[in-house]
């Protein structure tokens, strides 16, 4: 142990994600997750706590470089894995396909693997819960549109199907974990999944209670301006929004052609397609976490198994969706095995580098991005990843789109703070249709003025 470190060192370094373990941890009621200016979840409470180092916290915050990395967990974890790949980690078998049981696949995002995954498991009576990301009843009086719940039946965990592109945090069923003996599995993305991995290093009770992780490739965590801004570009008022979801499906549609859809509280639907919203460029990185330009785990490489979605063709064009999936687990591996022999599930075996191509954008902004970022001077607490520092192998047009995504990250942000402010929406678009213009001009069309030009008149229309 070099350094201890404190809750505050985290948050003021722009390396907090947000996932609440360490809130979790506490025992102080007075100490939870909330939002802060920029829509993001962060650790409030009792100020001692706060800014005191300890090694509790230190080995535990997936963020910290004091902590276990991604590998030395899968290390102890799947110890016998026949596999490992510098993308996937350690693993069993990588498939690609979808559930061929029921309405899985209909209900989901993509191939409705994670769903299946999580009911099979309370069918088997493996489990007697889930931790999961549903919608909340009531997001106005709620406060926020998602949050983690442990779901007991086949009927709720259903209920969290589909991608939820907001913050969320696990602090409340962490501590329901502690409180109420059972067996659970937690689904989560990558830097979620390493807390609760670094949790269960560190105690028993959660090692005992926790029998399986369940994964979510990830590109990045948002804000919670994200939704505001749905609501601006569809011209409704965010107060009257009462359900969000930012993947409908619509099998006559490729997969990847995202429409995202507000429904109000007067039962109304408004939609919107992704390429017609001012900052819907995933790529981009509109209200990304600071901390998401940190991180080096796109596969959730410590869960027992992890779900994609399959962006290459003929996949990509399939509008009932497939997943990709990378089972890690021997146990799991087993169960997936038999709902293959039994039809249960369509799925193809693929070897790391089909896996690969499924994310390569996402994995270069992880590898070679994150390697460059790594070069450059920052305050506070220094980042520990499993990749060197290189600012010479990247191309000077891959370094250019680097720094424009970090830039646009960070002044969506800020800026969507101002327009919010000053009640004046088109501050903000205004400024994010130009930002994508010529984020866009360099990443897709190498500087060129009139496609910039182009791409700006489009989106103003």
């Amino acid at each position: 142990m070099n350094e201890l470190l404190s809750p505050h060192d985290i948050v003021r370094s722009g390396l907090c994600i947000g996932c609440g373990s360490c809130v979790a941890q506490t025992g102080t009621p007075d100490t939870q997750m909330g939002f802060d200016a920029l829509g993001e979840l962060k650790p409030h409470g009792d100020r001692d706590w706060y800014a005191q180092p300890t090694e509790r916290f230190t080995n535990t915050c997936p963020f910290s470089p004091e902590a276990k990395n991604e590998d030395e967990l899968a290390a102890n974890l799947f110890p016998e894995a026949p596999h490992h790949d510098a993308a996937l980690g350690s693993f069993q078998t990588a498939y690609v396909g979808y559930v061929a049981e029921e309405e899985f696949r209909l209900q989901g995002s993509s191939g409705g693997m994670v769903t299946w995954v999580a009911t099979e498991l309370l069918r088997k009576g493996l489990i007697d819960g889930v931790a999961h990301v549903v919608a909340t009843q009531d997001p106005q009086q709620d406060g926020r549109f998602f949050r983690y719940r442990i779901s007991r039946t086949e009927a709720e965990i259903r209920e969290g199907a589909k991608s939820r592109y907001y913050p969320i945090e696990l602090s409340e069923v962490l501590r329901m974990i502690r409180e109420v003996p059972g067996r659970y599995a937690v689904i989560g993305i990558p830097c979620f999944i390493k807390a609760v991995q670094l949790l269960r290093s560190e105690e028993s009770l959660f090692r005992d209670r926790i029998r399986f992780t369940l994964g979510l490739f990830c590109g990045h965590m948002k804000s919670a301006r994200f939704v505001e801004s749905f609501a601006w570009q569809m011209q409704v008022p965010v107060t009257d929004i009462q359900r969000v979801e930012f993947r409908h499906k619509d099998p006559s549609r490729p997969a990847n052609w995202y429409n995202a859809r507000l429904t109000l509280r007067n039962g109304q639907e408004v939609n919107k397609d992704w390429w017609h919203l001012a900052d819907g460029d995933w790529g981009a990185g509109f209200f990304m976490n600071s901390a998401c330009n940190f991180c080096d785990d796109v596969m959730a490489e410590t869960s027992d198994i992890s779900f994609g979605d399959a962006w290459v063709e003929p996949y990509s064009s399939d509008g009932r969706g497939t997943n990709v999936v990378v089972v890690r687990s021997p146990e799991v591996a087993q169960l997936v095995a038999s709902a293959i022999t039994e039809g249960r599930l369509q799925l193809e075996t693929v070897n790391d580098e089909f896996v690969v191509q499924t994310q390569a954008a996402g994995l270069r902004q992880r590898r070679e991005g994150l390697a460059y970022r790594l070069t450059w001077h920052r305050r506070g607490v220094r980042p520990r990843k499993r990749v060197a520092p290189d600012a010479i192998t990247p191309a000077r047009q891959r370094k250019l789109i680097y720094r424009m995504r970090y830039y646009i990250s960070a002044w969506s942000l800020h800026v969507f703070r101002l327009a919010r402010r000053l009640q004046n929406p088109q501050l903000y678009l205004g400024w994010a249709r130009l930002a994508i213009s010529i984020y866009h001009g360099y990443a897709y069309y190498q500087g060129k003025l009139s496609e910039m030009v182009n791409r700006f008149k489009g989106l103003k229309q």
